[in-house]
């Protein structure tokens, strides 16, 4: 199936992405094991990009996933990060520490509450993360595109149907 695409000027487009459709039995496994592959695939050539840009600076995938996030909510807390990660305390501690060491974050005390810890990126921060940012958005519109909206919107539910339920309402609050 050729599926049409919106290009920069608004017009449409034939694709060049060619995809079969799902089956009637779409819970089978031959179909999950279908979508895991191309989430797994997807997932690693959107990724690429990024992960040298990382690598040169000897950083990982958690170092990007806490910039990123840290960049979506500027003052942030530790306690909110960790939920949104779902990793424990000492392993951001690990990760935040070396952030925080190369000039790309910094916590401040909460004004509610000084217990707490409000996380922004530094400027050299900020530009790493749109950096990192810019090699994933080139990948997801390129996607986007040859998909078409309808697909999109599709795309986005069966990714919401793989957060658990109790997790939603912090991925909606994102949007917010």
């Amino acid at each position: 199936m050729t599926v049409p695409n919106v290009i920069p000027n608004g017009s449409l487009a034939a694709s060049q992405l060619r995809v079969t459709p799902a089956s009637p039995l779409f819970l089978r496994e031959d179909e999950i094991r279908r979508g895991i592959e191309l989430l797994y695939f997807g997932y690693t050539a959107m990724i690429r990009g990024a992960d040298a840009i990382l690598d040169a600076q000897g950083l990982g995938r958690a170092h990007h996933r806490a910039l990123y996030f840290i960049a979506r909510r500027s003052g942030l807390s530790v306690g909110e990060l960790i939920g949104l990660l779902g990793i424990t305390k000492q392993s951001l501690g690990r990760v935040l520490s070396e952030l925080q060491a190369r000039g790309l974050v910094e916590q401040m005390v909460g004004t509610a509450d000084r217990r707490q810890r409000l996380l922004r990126l530094t400027t050299t921060g900020a530009a790493m993360e749109a950096r990192l940012f810019a090699e994933l958005e080139r990948s997801m519109a390129r996607g986007y595109a040859e998909a078409g909206q309808q697909a999109v919107s599709g795309f986005w539910a069966v990714l919401m149907g793989l957060v658990p339920p109790d997790d939603r309402a912090r991925v909606e609050a994102l949007q917010d």
